[in-house]
């Protein structure tokens, strides 16, 4: 069949989708399921924004998928639908710190932000401190309360932007004469706050809110209250819904991965040209999504983060075995040479070890070696058949010449391994 047949075709053909929009991340419902404390909390802490009062810093975790950023999102809609109403001077700013391209550098996040207030700067070639200037002008220009939304906050620290972005903005009221900011930082790290240097927590921290995972009933009413939005009537095998639930409870209770697993699967049944989602299109949905992941959490990964997984990489191409924090942070500082990146502490890549860990990247087991301190006992988690899509993607990024690198990686392996023997 040529291309245009197939599309004619597609167009006329009815999907068994009402609303794909309503199953994706980005959708903010008219009701929150099972987060009403939350709500109300969030609520609580940000409603003198109305009254051109300054609210107090507030910090959300939790992990992946527990309604942090949806929580957000719905009560800035209803804060913003009343200010307009109102006629109140309240500005709420949402940026995700996870893209690379607004928050590698302290530059790029300061300029993002005065974006936000139209101000143009360009990519480069100005003093931070002019563009920190222009943002404070642009900021002040008027009487305004703004709440800025920090979503995944702790990739500052892992990016270039640094503690120091962080503590300049919670600070930034003093410098201020007509407008008011208050900082709302969202972290999928439950250990991110303990990690933060001591002035900028007690900047940040004025409120902390924590949010639990949903469990696999909770989960289910989230899927049943949004299929029926996103799916035509009986569009859904009977045990769909509950498995979907059941796979996303045993991941911690992610409704997020839950919703793309539904969508994913009816697309898939889209696909094959059939009018129902069978648990068969949920299981192969559950593969395609676990390898997708994989790859996109790898690529989205700060170059310390890649940097630090590369060296893993090499170690276990060569070892085949358990690795330790040492030998990473070794062959770590080498591709840091090569790739033009200044290294980081140990102390900080064992803070990223952690990190991969909790992503299931890698498995990190802390053990003792008595007097020698502790380490981590590090295996690669990675499916083998994703091993080399991984390190390829990570090369492109680092922009590694891999002949050269990998020959002084193994002969200094080689060498080692030479001494050791020699020792022994």
């Amino acid at each position: 069949m040529e291309l245009d047949q197939f599309f004619e075709k597609y167009l006329k053909k009815e999907s068994i989708f009402l609303s794909k929009q309503v199953l994706q991340s980005a959708y903010v419902p008219n009701e929150l399921l099972h987060r009403d404390h939350q709500l109300n909390q969030v609520a609580n802490i940000l409603a003198p924004a109305l009254k051109m009062e300054k609210p107090s810093n507030l910090f959300v975790y939790g992990k992946t998928g527990t309604g942090k950023t949806l929580t957000l999102k719905f009560v800035a809609e209803k804060m913003l639908k009343v200010s307009i109403d109102q006629n109140i001077k309240l500005k709420i700013i949402y940026l995700n710190c996870k893209l690379k391209k607004v928050s590698d550098t302290e530059y790029r996040m300061i300029a993002q932000l005065s974006r936000f207030f139209g101000k143009e700067i360009p990519p480069t070639g100005l003093p931070t401190d002019e563009v920190y200037n222009i943002f404070f002008q642009a900021l002040d220009s008027q009487e305004q309360n703004v709440v800025l939304v920090l979503d995944e906050v702790d990739q500052l620290c892992v990016n270039g932007a640094g503690n120091d972005v962080i503590y300049n903005l919670t600070r930034i009221n003093s410098e201020l004469k007509r407008a008011q900011v208050s900082i709302v930082g969202i972290s999928n790290s439950l250990s991110f706050a303990n990690n933060l240097d001591p002035r900028v927590k007690s900047s940040l921290s004025e409120e902390e809110l924590v949010f639990p995972p949903y469990n696999a009933l909770q989960i289910l009413d989230i899927l049943k209250n949004r299929s029926e939005k996103a799916f035509r009537p009986n569009t859904l095998v009977e045990g769909v819904l509950q498995k979907c639930a059941a796979f996303a409870a045993r991941e911690h209770g992610d409704a997020r991965r839950a919703l793309e697993l539904l969508r994913v699967a009816g697309e898939l049944a889209e696909r094959k040209g059939l009018t129902k989602v069978s648990l068969e299109e949920l299981d192969e949905a559950e593969d395609k999504i676990e390898k997708d992941r994989v790859l996109d959490v790898v690529l989205t990964q700060p170059k310390q983060f890649q940097a630090t997984l590369y060296s893993i990489l090499l170690l276990g191409e060569k070892n085949k075995g358990v690795i330790f924090t040492g030998e990473v942070y070794e062959v770590y500082k080498k591709i840091c040479s090569t790739s033009g990146l200044r290294p980081l502490t140990q102390r900080r890549i064992s803070d990223i070890l952690a990190e991969l860990d909790m992503l299931g990247i890698i498995n990190a087991k802390v053990i003792s070696k008595g007097r020698f301190g502790r380490t981590r006992e590090i295996r690669l988690s990675l499916p083998s058949s994703l091993e080399s899509k991984v390190r390829k993607m990570v090369e492109e990024d680092l922009g590694l010449e891999m002949s050269e690198f990998k020959r002084n990686s193994e002969h200094d392996q080689e060498r080692r391994h030479s001494d050791l023997n020699i020792r022994s």
